[in-house]
């Protein structure tokens, strides 16, 4: 006779498991709680605007999130990798521009119907663009500035201060591949070691890298110019509601490109003036 066996758990009741389902997964019923307008009578395009900034930010996370996996593979020139990452960051920031477009659905006088109970909160607070721009290789002493907006600020940024940027990565990179030494560190310099990457056309790699560096520098142009313009569009020349001086500080921050090398590059390749 075969022997007889007891199945597993036979006899008892197993116990239910803790699956997650979309909503709990997703943190729904909370992520959709955290839209509160402040306009009494409310405002009907105040929620658009919030889910429009709140969606910004959650943006910005995923961007820092991935320029921290970034970074380094530039650093050690693993570049196919990190090519896929920056065509990710790219698609996102394509994202950013496009929803300029659904905030422009809101005239003028509707944004006025809520806008003063945004005092003083400003687009000009964001930390997390801040950081972005830090992480990509903006210079630290334009940031300390905004240390006295938000005392928290100081920490995180600290901590962001201590790491490299895409930059550093970037010329570390350079170094490695013989096109800088560690005693150039001027802008001619390292003008005349990418005139060398793009004239001589041996390493496509980096080639290509400069390519990404400097589609991400536009994407981040065109993301301020279209805020500039949405901005102007709703408020003209007022002042911003963070105390900033609105249209007339954004429009200086056009002039903001993070590898100005890059594109100096475009004036002297082939070797001829214009």
């Amino acid at each position: 006779m075969g022997r007889v066996t007891k199945s597993k758990g036979a006899g008892t009741p197993s116990a239910p498991r803790n699956e997650p389902s979309y909503t709990s997964y997703l943190k729904v019923n909370e992520l959709t709680s955290l839209q509160e307008p402040l306009s009494h009578p409310p405002a009907h395009d105040e929620m658009l605007f919030i889910i429009i900034h709140q969606t910004y930010e959650l943006w910005f996370k995923q961007v820092l999130y991935e320029m921290e996996k970034l970074v380094p593979l530039v650093a050690s020139g693993e570049l196919i990798p990190g090519f896929r990452l920056f065509d990710r960051v790219s698609e996102i920031f394509r994202v950013l521009i496009q929803q300029i477009d659904i905030l422009e659905t809101m005239t003028p006088t509707e944004f006025n119907r809520f806008r003063s109970n945004l005092q003083p909160a400003s687009g000009f607070q964001s930390s997390q663009f801040r950081e972005l721009e830090l992480m990509v290789g903006a210079p630290q002493s334009d940031y300390t500035k905004f240390f006295k907006l938000d005392p928290e600020w100081k920490n995180s940024m600290k901590v962001r201060l201590q790491k490299p940027s895409l930059r550093d990565a970037f010329l570390k990179l350079l170094l490695r591949e013989k096109l800088l030494k560690k005693t150039d560190s001027d802008s001619g310099s390292l003008l005349q070691a990418l005139l060398k990457v793009y004239d001589g056309g041996e390493n496509t790699a980096l080639h290509n890298l400069c390519e990404y560096l400097i589609r991400f520098d536009e994407q981040l142009l065109l993301w301020r110019f279209r805020h500039v313009q949405m901005v102007e569009r709703m408020i003209g020349m007022k002042r911003g509601t963070g105390g900033s001086l609105g249209v007339h500080y954004l429009q200086q921050t056009l002039q903001k490109k993070l590898f100005p090398e890059l594109w100096e590059a475009r004036t002297h390749m082939g070797g001829l003036e214009y």
